[in-house]
């Protein structure tokens, strides 16, 4: 079982090298639409979606309680998606969800500016211009998006496994690299790793879930993090009170676990309107 992570530019054929790779595999291709459709169903409100698919939020945006529910569901619809395996996950941030998962590959495509205006102007039938402009738009939203949700530069290599220029590599020959270096790459042992982690990963997303959606609770940049039997809740809040809660709520829900408060308590730390 492995995971693959794939993050893309614009016209760098990220769905046309998945799709392939998906079939020279047999591993499920979840993409944008399954991710979106699965971010609705958990509960997002649909219209406000385009607020934050994929681009960065704007001011107000930023600040609203919405921006916490968007990344709460999309971390949701992720870890759910990689808990069946042997999967591949395009966009969303999903190779930084994942970055800690021992069976994951996370790859990045690119392409040099000519080669992506010229594929926009030929499926689009747009000018150079045109091209250029959607360039612009979309690799600005998704620098934003990266590092408003995930507080990360996306272009940077470090966070991958592997980038590959599809401007000078074609889509079967993709498909071929990334699938050979997953036979080489993981094994028995990573395959059990992996599984035990996203298995913790999502225990603490829905635990964070749990206390957010079910419970009302008020604590802006929740999050758990479970480690043997022990669980660490982090976040923000202005209330003592609100915070002694989580851990009582979570002893609860957590049954055998050690429950642990890293909360803050900022008085008078209003971050929703």
């Amino acid at each position: 079982m492995a995971i693959i992570a794939i993050s893309r530019q614009v016209a760098a054929l990220g769905d046309e090298v998945a799709q392939e790779l998906s079939k020279q595999t047999g591993y499920k291709f979840v993409d944008r639409k399954n991710i979106e459709k699965r971010i609705i169903e958990l509960g997002f409100p649909e219209d406000k979606m385009k607020k934050y698919d994929e681009r960065k939020p704007g001011f107000f945006a930023s600040l609203a309680k919405n921006r916490d529910e968007y990344l709460d569901y999309l971390q949701t619809a992720v870890l759910e998606a990689a808990s069946e395996g042997n999967c591949i996950l395009i966009g969303r941030g999903a190779f930084i969800v994942l970055e800690s998962v021992p069976n994951l590959i996370s790859v990045r495509f690119v392409a040099r500016d000519d080669v992506r205006i010229k594929r926009l102007m030929d499926e689009f039938n747009w000018t150079e211009k045109q091209a250029l402009m959607r360039i612009e738009e979309s690799d600005s939203n998704r620098l934003g998006f990266h590092k408003s949700f995930f507080n990360l530069i996306n272009e940077d290599p470090s966070h991958f496994h592997l980038t590959l220029n599809t401007g000078i590599l074609n889509v079967k020959e993709a498909a071929s690299i990334i699938d050979c270096l997953r036979k080489t790459l993981i094994t028995p042992e990573k395959e059990k790793l992996g599984e035990e982690k996203i298995k913790s990963l999502f225990e603490a997303q829905r635990l964070v879930n749990k206390l957010i959606f079910d419970h009302k609770l008020n604590i802006i940049f929740l999050k758990a993090v479970v480690n043997g039997d022990v669980v660490v809740l982090h976040g923000v809040t202005d209330s003592a009170a609100v915070a002694e809660k989580a851990v009582t709520i979570s002893t609860e829900l957590m049954k055998g676990k050690k429950i642990e408060s890293c909360i803050s308590i900022v008085q008078d730390y209003k971050a929703y309107p």
